[in-house]
């Protein structure tokens, strides 16, 4: 979990280059059922978030399999996060790695993809990138908060402000790896 431009992407893809996972990349299923649905496309393009059960059950028909599943953007609000933890602490082992970076680096990184010519089509607009991260802080940042307090799960607060090689050991170390 983290805020836009944190590097949850990258970091996912650099777990799973080490480890077999069930990705869920919330951020492409979303996008692909926007394309297919269009009710889901224009929330998307107003940069709102999805009501909550169109959420969940898109999550819930992802999670299938018998590995451990790596979830990148999801949960993003305190309702949804309760919902991961109500039907399946039981059922995996659940551990929240908060990528923590004040938002200016976000920022930083945010313009960064847009140089760079990767990142999404409304990282380059302004309006649509405040609405994010005022998101973010607004109703993920309580979420996240939330799951630090939960007893049954496993949270760490990891420090991704310095180069990727440094943050992704930090995020190994947050998993009891070298």
């Amino acid at each position: 979990m983290g805020g836009q431009g944190v590097g949850k992407g990258t970091f996912a893809r650099m777990l799973r280059e080490r480890h077999e996972y069930t990705y869920i990349e919330t951020g492409k299923m979303l996008r692909d059922a926007a394309a297919t649905n269009p009710t889901i496309g224009e929330i998307m393009a107003r940069g709102e978030l999805l009501p909550f059960d169109m959420l969940v059950k898109l999550v819930a028909e992802n999670i299938t399999g018998d590995k451990d599943i790596l979830m990148d953007g999801f949960p993003r609000t305190l309702d949804q996060a309760e919902w991961l933890i109500t039907n399946y602490a039981d059922k995996f082992d659940i551990h929240v790695l908060y990528l923590n970076v004040p938002e200016e680096i976000m920022v930083q990184r945010i313009q960064k993809r847009i140089r760079e010519g990767g990142g999404r089509t409304d990282d380059a607009d302004a309006n649509a990138v405040r609405k994010r991260l005022d998101i973010f802080w607004k109703t993920t940042m309580p979420a996240i908060e939330w799951m630090e307090t939960v007893p049954n799960i496993k949270f760490s607060n990891v420090d991704v402000t310095g180069a990727v090689d440094d943050n992704f050991k930090n995020i190994l170390s947050a998993l009891g790896e070298k």
